[in-house]
């Protein structure tokens, strides 16, 4: 069974996803902020957290990982290598956005397309995503037809694309290659905001007419 919590954090609210299956392993999809406040919950469940994943390498997806990292003792996966210059300049990306810096770390495993992970019992393809970020990768369960993909696209909206390699023309190209071709149910649960399905963003996102 797929379970999921999803617990919105650090100035950006942004949607740090907590999965785990029935045997109670699990995994934190985009440790932004807020360590404490992640960890209280993964400890009011008795929650084993397995690993630790990342959409990309913007900071508000990746400011808590290192400590959530050192306190589980678990690896880092993602995301692709393009979003290496990320990692590395956080502490400064950090003060450019008025925020305490957070030292900079790289993942234990750079992710590529068709890479497969699993937690317990639940599986993962990994497709790369880019256009808001370079490597940003979305970690997908097509057994549960539930996605998470980041800040690729949002309810009715998608990803900014003038950051650090972002490319308008890509990300268009990325949302209707590698999420349009999933079946009309399939949840996608977005780094911002409320989720969503293909077959909603099908129907009404004014981005992708």
């Amino acid at each position: 069974m797929f379970n999921l919590q999803i617990i919105p954090v650090g100035a950006f609210q942004q949607n740090c996803s907590i999965i785990w299956d029935n045997n109670k392993s699990a995994a934190i999809i985009d440790a932004g902020d807020e360590a404490e406040k992640i960890i209280q919950f993964v400890e009011s469940q008795q929650l084993k957290v397995e690993k630790l994943f990342i959409t990309h390498g913007h900071l508000d997806h990746i400011m808590a990982v290192k400590t959530l990292k050192e306190y589980f003792n678990v690896e880092v996966f993602g995301s692709h290598q393009a979003d290496q210059p990320l990692f590395e300049h956080l502490p400064e990306i950090c003060q450019e956005y008025g925020l305490p810096p957070v030292p900079a770390f790289l993942p234990d495993h750079w992710l590529n397309e068709s890479d497969k992970l699993s937690v317990g019992e639940l599986d993962f393809s990994v497709r790369h995503l880019p256009g808001h970020s370079p490597g940003h990768v979305g970690f997908f369960d097509f057994k549960n037809k539930i996605a998470f993909t980041g800040d690729v696209i949002f309810r009715n909206s998608i990803g900014r694309t003038d950051l650090f390699g972002g490319n308008f023309e890509q990300l268009i190209d990325t949302i209707q290659s590698k999420l349009f071709d999933l079946d009309d149910d399939f949840i996608i649960i977005s780094g911002h905001g409320s989720h969503t399905t293909i077959g909603q963003e099908k129907k009404s996102n004014p981005f992708l007419k």
